[in-house]
């Protein structure tokens, strides 16, 4: 054989297709099948590898929110003993200050880049950047870790994110709980803060108030408004006097080389430590002179909430159930909704009079899904519509949309696999990929339904020039397909190539647009090849029915155009 045979002898993929095609566009029956078994494994793929959904990419940073929730009573001493204490035991470990550090320290702590803590009423916070970003998640667990030997305190760990709140804001499920009765929307919060330890491995669990209990000791001034009224107090210059005499009172401001400069007014005497000292307190009274506060109101000790959290005007405890990364966003919102709430309610532990709502980021991935899922609708029927107007028929633009769902299958098929390989860059040096099935992801089957209408579009053009010369359905279809294999390949190359680096290529951000990329790639890779055997298919079935229910004297091309 002469050398320029071989280069005009088809290839192989050619081959296989012209093959393929010839017995398809020939045969009713295996037209049928080829329409059914590609239609077949395309929602089979969409049935079993759909992943479950995440709301938002995190975009997170390689630093750790931690904090540190004292139980009542705790005052600020305490809380500064215990700051000074996880301060020593973090600082050898910053680098930066000391640079031979790993010799001899724990090498399972990693390097920490700096670190911050803020002491708050009730509450530490720590926010700490790792030296190494790709060993964020060892800190998080050594946080954890070291800080249950503190009996009583709480942790809360977060990722900061340059897209939610530092908070777990894109992950976070959030229990309402609502009443009228304080005592006993706080008992249900705390079973089910612990409840949700129980269904979850490792939850991170964040309350407001962050108090899961009555016990914060307060003293309750209850004013005598008879013999108040005798001394000449009102309400207001009562209250502000107590405030004077104890944690100071808000009096005005005046501007200081342009700055505004609160004035407040304080009581002499410092601190009040005890309840006989704030019962002695001095009063003046406008209308007898001094008093002591015991002599115009009682004093009550109790134990109660420190704040009081409202939501549409009803008393509300909020719990915000951030799930560990083995569990999807959708899927942790079910295991909230039954194995906790309905777990609760059906052993009666939640009162009839007590609301609970699932809301936070569950919440907004359901309605955000809804609002995506109508706009893809709305596109499919646009583009239904365009076709229609291009082609001047109605029924072609049907054929054409029917593989909307190859390219569908073809995408979530890509990010499964993209997933289950992501192992392989480590082998290269790169961080393995774990791309989740985010809002974001989803916008790329938006991306997608402009890109696989494309190929079938030359095949049924095609189709089309060819009926209206006279050629029988079969020859129309045939050379239709195999005159556009080679075009649709070299199209479909280009792009896969000029999206492959945006999905290949991991770095800081690339979670923001990976997962409209690899349903982009994917998808318009296997809708490529299932199309060139679907179509065909497709075509074949519906003129030949099409034939066979309405014999005509007429030639096909104007009984199909004609419809």
């Amino acid at each position: 054989m002469s050398s320029e045979s071989k280069r005009k002898s088809p290839s192989k993929v050619f081959t296989f297709f012209d093959q393929s095609v010839r017995k398809i566009s020939y045969s009713w029956k295996r037209a049928l099948a080829g329409a059914l078994t590609t239609v077949g494994l395309s929602f089979l793929i969409i049935y079993t590898l759909t992943p479950s959904a995440e709301y938002l990419p995190e975009g997170e940073e390689a630093k750790i929110f931690s904090r540190l929730i004292m139980p009542p009573g705790y005052n600020i001493e305490t809380m500064d003993e215990i700051a000074r204490e996880v301060n020593d035991y973090f600082v050898p470990y910053m680098n930066r200050l000391n640079p031979d550090s790993e010799v001899h320290l724990k090498r399972d702590v990693p390097p920490i880049a700096r670190m911050l803590m803020i002491l708050r009423t009730g509450m530490i916070q720590i926010v700490a950047e790792c030296e190494d970003p790709t060993r964020i998640d060892e800190l998080s667990d050594v946080f954890s870790n070291y800080f249950e030997k503190f009996p009583g305190i709480r942790n809360f760990n977060s990722r900061g994110s340059i897209i939610s709140s530092n908070d777990g804001g894109s992950r976070s499920v959030n229990l309402d709980i609502s009443g009228a009765d304080l005592s006993i929307i706080y008992t249900v919060a705390d079973k089910a803060y612990r409840r949700a330890f129980e269904v979850l491995d490792s939850p991170q669990v964040n309350s407001e108030p962050s108090a899961l209990s009555l016990q914060q000791p307060m003293v309750e001034i209850r004013p005598n408004w008879d013999r108040a009224a005798e001394l000449g107090f009102t309400n207001q210059s009562f209250g502000f006097a107590l405030s004077a005499l104890t944690d100071g009172a808000y009096v005005d401001e005046f501007l200081l080389d342009g700055q505004r400069i609160d004035v407040f007014l304080y009581s002499r005497d410092g601190e009040i430590g005890s309840l006989d000292e704030l019962a002695n307190l001095p009063l003046y009274a406008p209308a007898g002179g001094i008093v002591s506060v015991d002599a115009v109101a009682d004093l009550v000790e109790k134990v109660d909430t420190s704040s009081i959290r409202r939501l549409n005007g009803e008393r509300t405890v909020t719990l915000n159930i951030i799930p560990p990364r083995s569990i999807a966003l959708e899927d942790a919102v079910e295991i909230v909704r039954n194995e906790i709430v309905n777990h609760l309610r059906d052993q009666g532990e939640i009162d009839s009079n007590v609301i609970v709502d699932v809301t936070g980021a569950g919440d907004q991935l359901q309605k955000t899904r809804e609002a995506l899922i109508g706009n893809f609708l709305i596109a499919v029927v646009l583009s239904y519509l365009l076709l229609a107007a291009v082609f001047s028929h109605w029924g072609f633009p049907f054929i054409i949309l029917a593989t909307v769902p190859i390219g569908i299958a073809g995408g979530i098929a890509g990010l499964w696999l993209l997933n289950a390989s992501g192992f392989i860059f480590s082998f290269f040096g790169l961080k393995p990929i774990q791309q989740p099935f985010d809002m974001i992801t989803m916008l790329g089957f938006l991306i997608l339904l402009g890109t696989v209408v494309n190929n079938p579009i030359l095949i049924v053009s095609k189709t089309i020039d060819s009926l209206r010369a006279g050629i029988s359905i079969s020859e129309s279809i045939h050379a239709a397909t195999l005159s556009r294999i080679r075009p649709i390949l070299m199209s479909t190359t280009t792009t896969v190539f000029g999206i492959a680096p945006l999905v290949v290529f991991p770095g800081a951000g690339t979670e923001l647009y990976r997962g409209v990329g690899a349903i982009v790639l994917f998808g318009l890779m296997f809708s490529t090849f299932v199309t060139l055997i679907f179509l065909p298919s497709f075509l074949t079935l519906s003129l030949m029915t099409i034939e066979k229910l309405f014999p005509q004297k007429e030639p096909m091309s104007a009984k199909i155009l004609a419809m």
